[in-house]
């Protein structure tokens, strides 16, 4: 089937998850990588990234996924705040949310992301000591066992989970 990978990445986490999955997901099929603009193709499936802006996906993703129509859409994407579960799931339903109802939500994928120093800096001026453990735990994510998670959940998509 083919698919295109579309993503949004601010500081290289997601650009790293992109990467992945497209050396990881049949080659011959893939017929766009790189950021949301107007030259995207129309194919069935779209990957699409992000990395996590305020609890959602930021901008220009989110103005990308609003325009698309009749498509299955996998999301997939970092967020500085680890916690997983529940918090990643909030994140992928938001930005879930900018997709118009006649698209085909598949499952989506999220990890953690290390975030830019700047940020460590304003949690620790701040006294949040519980914030800047959170930013310390990130750094050294997305990791391998990262990436295998998420080789692993683009496997068992519906059109990849056939091969």
């Amino acid at each position: 089937m083919q698919y295109t990978i579309v993503y949004s990445s601010q500081t290289g986490n997601t650009a790293q998850l992109a990467r992945a999955l497209r050396e990881a997901l049949p080659a011959q099929d893939c017929r766009y990588f790189g950021p949301p603009g107007p030259d995207v193709p129309e194919t069935p499936l779209v990957l699409a990234g992000f990395w996590t802006d305020k609890g959602d996906c930021p901008p220009d993703l989110a103005a990308f996924l609003s325009g698309l129509h009749g498509r299955s859409v996998a999301l997939f994407g970092t967020a500085g705040y680890g916690g997983g579960g529940a918090y990643f799931q909030a994140v992928l339903d938001r930005a879930a949310g900018h997709l118009p109802e006649d698209n085909i939500r598949l499952p989506g994928f999220l990890c953690q992301g290390k975030m830019p120093p700047a940020v460590r800096e304003r949690y620790a001026a701040a006294g949040l000591h519980d914030k800047v453990a959170l930013f310390d735990a990130a750094l050294s994510h997305p990791d391998g066992a990262d990436l295998e998670a998420l080789r692993a959940w683009a496997a068992a998509l519906p059109p990849f989970s056939k091969l």
